[in-house]
């Protein structure tokens, strides 16, 4: 039985992409002054194929079975190999990775808030609306 029709699921998988992504971020800015450096991404259309591609088809002898899980090995992270923005090859633009820090922090905390809202909705039917 899915009580939210497959929400916290979705959920669930847009805050591990806003993971991803924030130790990419994280990554890069730790390694502004590293020579030779690349600056990392995080794909979302890899990472959304690869949630697509997450569950297999089961036979299942009751609906409240659970689907079969499997583990895709890409991570939709890349490095950008052909930029350099400096003359010791490092490609970080430390003002671009604060931009999108900022930027996946305020998505990840608007996730945090739905799944929250998710569970407080559920509490409540639990406790009888009290």
């Amino acid at each position: 039985m899915d009580l939210f029709g497959g929400t916290i699921s979705s959920l669930e998988k847009g805050l591990s992409y806003a993971t991803l992504k924030n130790k990419a971020i994280t990554q890069n800015i730790a390694n502004v002054d590293t020579p030779n450096y690349k600056t990392k991404e995080v794909s979302f259309k890899d990472v959304l194929n690869d949630a697509k591609q997450a569950t297999i088809p089961a036979y299942r002898t009751d609906a409240r079975h659970f689907d079969f899980k499997i583990n895709i090995g890409s991570s939709g992270v890349y490095s950008n190999e052909n930029f350099r923005s400096r003359a010791n090859g490092n490609a970080v633009n430390m003002d671009a990775e604060q931009a999108k820090l900022a930027e996946n922090t305020i998505y990840y905390n608007a996730l945090i808030d739905r799944v929250s809202s998710k569970f407080s909705t559920l509490n409540n039917v639990v406790k009888g609306g009290r």
